[in-house]
């Protein structure tokens, strides 16, 4: 057995001792060996990608018609036989399914989400999966998760050593950032499939206060966003440094240099917890949320604002984007639409409608807790539900982290 695949195999069954309580599970993990390091970065995830993160979303307007029935099925008489008060029901459509129990007045909050591969390392597209299933959890300030199960599927293009390799090292990263969301893998689903799939459930009991519902936003609010956008140009630019024809189209406006980093500003953005974001919306009394991933920035900011009580849109000024992914953008003949907020996102940032005396402080947390920014974007003004970004937006270069 070569060192690679014995590395593959304690990994595993490290990770399946760990997910069943056993103490003894750290013993089998190897030190760290920089050669079975790159052994298993040679493997490039995203070769496995037909369609990359969050790219895979129905489009917006079909899924709008392929739930309309369902979002008819639900009335308040039905809630009203569980709760004292009225309980929304939320989440087709918006983030995550809010639904009364039985039991006095708890809440059942849960949300499922998977996709495809996106970037090379196995353990970081774990970290990232399980950050974009926990985000929509976030996005409604929901802060604590009980409970998460992995969905995994396996491709059948992966040879027996590709998958020992990769599909633990994807299980690991999954957990880890669970670990760190304060919650556990208990559970789940791993299939055959034509393309590699990596996602999860996330669920949550809690008290209606402990949740934010995503439809008070008022005139004067202003929006802000938790993370730059531009992932999905990342990775792609980051793939064309392989592929002459396509890099030869984007090398005038930016370097292999310039790339790179911005694959890893990416990388790190998208596997980072929206966990404090969500806090600190209750700290400063935000008036809703979404999380900003396969639709874009617009086409979730008119998702958020079609759900408002008021009669208010939302009207976006600035575009934080990861430094040079704009000019990518535009040199591949705007076939991302990022300065016009179609690009998809994978595990993108909070979009929050919060009170203008307020948003200032937030951004202020954000980066005094996490050591990140958080912009500004737009304002709420009277309307008719609608969301737009003006013509001219400003484009904020967001450069990586030192």
């Amino acid at each position: 057995m070569s060192y690679q695949s014995s590395v593959a195999q304690d990994t595993l069954a490290a990770a399946q001792l760990e997910m069943a309580g056993n103490p003894n599970a750290l013993a089998l993990r190897r030190p760290f060996d920089p050669v079975a390091h790159d052994l298993e970065a040679s493997f490039r995830l995203t070769r496995f990608a037909d369609l990359k993160g969050r790219s895979c979303k129905v489009p917006q307007d079909v899924l709008g018609k392929l739930v309309e029935s369902l979002q008819q099925d639900y009335s308040q008489s039905e809630q009203d036989q569980f709760m004292h008060v009225a309980v929304p029901r939320i989440g087709i459509g918006l983030d995550c399914s809010v639904a009364p129990l039985r039991h006095g007045g708890l809440c059942l909050v849960q949300t499922t989400d998977f996709f495809y591969p996106l970037v090379d390392d196995p353990y970081m597209m774990g970290k990232i999966a399980c950050a974009n299933v926990l985000s929509d959890l976030y996005a409604m300030g929901v802060t604590e998760c009980d409970n998460m199960l992995m969905l995994l599927g396996v491709s059948t293009k992966m040879t027996e050593k590709e998958r020992d390799v990769v599909i633990p090292l994807i299980m690991r990263g999954f957990k880890d950032s669970a670990l760190e969301a304060g919650t556990s893998v208990t559970g789940g689903q791993t299939v055959i499939n034509p393309w590699c799939t990596i996602g999860g459930v996330a669920t949550t009991i809690c008290q209606p206060n402990e949740y934010i519902v995503p439809d008070n936003a008022v005139m004067g609010d202003v929006l802000v966003l938790t993370k730059p956008l531009g992932t999905q140009v990342a990775v792609n630019a980051h793939q064309w440094l392989d592929q002459p024809e396509r890099w030869n189209r984007i090398k005038l406006v930016v370097s292999e240099e310039d790339v790179r980093k911005a694959y890893h500003r990416a990388m790190d953005s998208m596997s980072r917890l929206n966990r404090i974001a969500a806090r600190l919306m209750h700290k400063n009394n935000a008036h809703g949320s979404t999380d900003v991933t396969g639709f874009g920035l617009l086409g979730h900011a008119q998702n958020l604002a079609s759900h408002q009580k008021n009669e208010v849109s939302f009207v976006i000024h600035n575009l934080p984007v990861i430094a040079k992914m704009a000019a990518v953008a535009k040199a591949c003949g705007n076939m991302f639409q990022l300065l016009q907020g179609h690009a998809p996102e994978t595990s993108g940032g909070l979009l929050i409608c919060l009170p203008r005396e307020q948003a200032a402080a937030y951004c202020k947390d954000i980066e005094k807790q996490e050591g990140y920014q958080a912009w500004i974007i737009g304002i709420v003004e009277k309307g008719n539900r609608t969301a737009r970004i003006i013509d001219k937006p400003r484009v904020i270069e967001v450069p990586a982290r030192d």
